[in-house]
């Protein structure tokens, strides 16, 4: 699945807002909250895109290409955690302005420990689908009744995202009721 219309939207008004120049995102798939970022950010930004399925991001890609916006993107088919890994030895330390993770959510909480060193003091890193369809709201006793067994998994990974963002003292964070849900934590020190 993709970012909704609504939520892209607001990520190219938020990026645009924030000058933002150097980006990262952690899942791409089809690519349109990639296009949506390519598309907000001047000509001369950089996107370092990260997904192990090439095939599903050559799906967007025509679209990518026919709005002239390919040039800023380096995508690269890879697990998430050891290009960052990679980056972080590579001296990009504190060099990143926003950073966009939409991926497996069991690897958020390693993701944010990486991004921590990646992003500026003052940039960003928005997480996605932090409502989980409104799951991480039912309390213990409705998740028993839930039927569906993918929901039920993620929604307590997805709390445990949420209470471990809502605990770091690193970032201001607002979850925001747009798509399913969007985290944006912003870097204090």
């Amino acid at each position: 699945m993709g970012v909704p219309v609504d939520e892209g939207q607001f990520l190219s008004i938020f990026l645009k807002v924030m000058n933002a120049k150097k980006t990262i995102e952690v899942g791409v798939f089809t690519g349109y909250s990639l296009l949506t970022t390519a598309l907000a950010l001047p000509h001369d930004a950089k996107i370092t895109a990260i997904d192990p399925d090439r095939e599903a991001y050559e799906v967007g890609l025509p679209f990518i290409q026919k709005a002239g916006v390919d040039q800023k993107i380096n995508f690269i088919e890879s697990a998430a955690s050891s290009v960052l890994d990679n980056l972080i030895n590579d001296k990009e330390v504190e060099s990143y302005d926003f950073a966009f993770v939409d991926a497996n959510k069991d690897g958020y909480i390693k993701y944010h420990e990486q991004l921590v060193k990646l992003i500026k003091i003052g940039g960003v890193i928005a997480y996605d689908n932090t409502l989980w369809f409104g799951c991480v709201a039912l309390s213990d006793e409705e998740e028993i009744i839930m039927k569906d067994d993918f929901l039920k998994a993620n929604r307590k990974i997805i709390r445990e995202v949420n209470t471990f963002l809502a605990k770091d003292n690193r970032f201001e964070i607002s979850l925001v009721s747009i798509g399913d849900g969007l985290t944006i934590c912003r870097r204090l020190y």
